[in-house]
């Protein structure tokens, strides 16, 4: 029986949507690696000078392994997190982008288990987009959203890829099924 549920994945994947369906479902609390620190933030609704000049003055390839020295840094915090979890016996979801894939599969206790989402190119640029109003922006933050959709999409084929390797389970957003499915049986399992 799971008593502690880490949902992983990149940003804009429907981590934090999963876990308050499954909140809903079975009553667990919520708890979302953000609050430990975000990195450095989505370039919308509003944009911080910091935010701002983050993305436009560096290249992809640096955002990208700022954002990787990031989660490493905070893993030690998370693993916190997750011990305190598991010592409450009570139903947590632990969710966010910092749950990398190589550190969730060295985690191990018999009430722990994790699941990764992911989507195709098309369906995160679309949510993304969507969210961020992107089509409303000016040239100048529009660049600010496509520099953050850069860093999503390298994540997303990323923790797809480290997660397919390890034997991660994984499940693809686009497809309401797969999700409805593990959430009903996330029920089965914790009603025996």
């Amino acid at each position: 029986m799971t008593s502690v549920l880490l949902i992983f994945g990149s940003s804009n994947v429907g981590k934090s949507t999963l876990a308050a369906r499954i909140q809903a479902a079975l009553g667990w609390d919520v708890q979302s690696t953000d609050v430990i620190a975000r990195h450095p933030g989505r370039p919308w609704p509003e944009v911080r000078d910091q935010v701002a000049e983050y993305y436009s003055s560096l290249n992809d390839e640096t955002i990208y392994w700022f954002l990787r020295v990031h989660h490493e840094n905070m893993w030690p915090h998370i693993q916190h997190l997750i011990a305190a979890a598991l010592n409450g016996g009570a139903g947590v979801v632990l969710e966010g982008s910092a749950l990398r894939p190589e550190y969730v599969a060295e985690m191990s206790h018999s009430h722990l288990s994790a699941i990764g989402l992911h989507a195709d190119e098309q369906f995160i640029t679309a949510r993304i987009k969507a969210k961020s109003q992107y089509s409303q922006l000016n040239p100048a933050r529009q660049m600010l959203i496509d520099k953050f959709l850069n860093r999503t999409l390298r994540d997303n084929a990323e923790v797809f890829e480290s997660a397919s390797r390890l034997g991660l389970p994984l499940i693809n957003v686009a497809n309401s099924e797969q999700l409805d499915w593990f959430v009903e049986n996330l029920k089965l399992q914790n009603q025996l």
